[in-house]
């Protein structure tokens, strides 16, 4: 199953008193962006991922760029358009993935909480920053952002850390990384973000095209 799995924490909106009053702790800085997190029912956003191997070091020859909307609870829809189109969608109870170039697909449930799920998921509201990770503050942060390192309290199949970037004022999500069990590393830059936009459930109905070969899981 080639279903891509994206770490995703949303932490989005309004000034704090973190701003200016250099680097705040790792808990402060969590428990303020899960306060936002709460706030947020849905966004869309363009991006551009990358990706660099863990075990040859080598990045890929050219970023991913598409388009993300999500929608709480358990709503999401990742179209990229470029180099290589495909699509994953999840509409509350199922997961989907579809790759155009190979007439390929999947279709799974959605984990039961509890059973190891993905970020995306975990952002589409299920899961809190603070009680589900461990967080702490990178030395290197990047000019006029906040970047947050995540490692789940739970072991996940999928990702082993993830990281939070946020506008240092706003506290708006400016991008997110994660590095997988084979120790890869993406990144995800946003940009673009508008938050509680009023998302139609039908935005995340997905059919396969007529013709794919589909993988099911019961």
């Amino acid at each position: 199953m080639r279903w891509l799995l994206i770490p995703l924490a949303v932490a989005a909106g309004a000034a704090t008193v973190l701003a200016g009053q250099g680097m705040p702790s790792a808990d402060a800085l969590a428990a303020r962006l899960q306060a936002r997190y709460q706030t947020v029912r849905d966004f869309t956003a363009d991006f551009t991922q990358t990706y660099q191997s863990g075990a040859l070091g080598l990045s890929s020859p050219e970023p991913e760029r598409g388009s993300l909307k999500l929608s709480k609870p358990l709503r999401f829809r990742m179209e990229y358009k470029s180099p290589e189109k495909k699509i994953f969608v999840a509409d509350g109870e199922k997961l989907y993935s579809y790759f155009p170039a190979d007439h390929l697909g999947s279709e799974h449930p959605i984990p039961e909480p509890g059973q190891a799920s993905t970020a995306l998921l975990f952002i589409a509201g299920r899961g809190d920053i603070t009680r589900d990770f461990t967080a702490s503050m990178p030395d290197a942060q990047p000019p006029n952002q906040w970047a947050l390192a995540l490692r789940p309290r739970t072991p996940q199949a999928d990702f082993t850390a993830l990281t939070l970037f946020v506008d240092r004022q706003s506290l708006q999500l400016r991008g997110f990384g994660w590095t997988d069990q084979d120790g890869g590393r993406s990144v995800v830059t946003f940009t673009g973000l508008r938050e509680n936009r009023g998302i139609p459930a039908s935005d995340f109905d997905f059919t396969f095209p007529r013709g794919t070969v589909i993988e099911r899981e019961p």
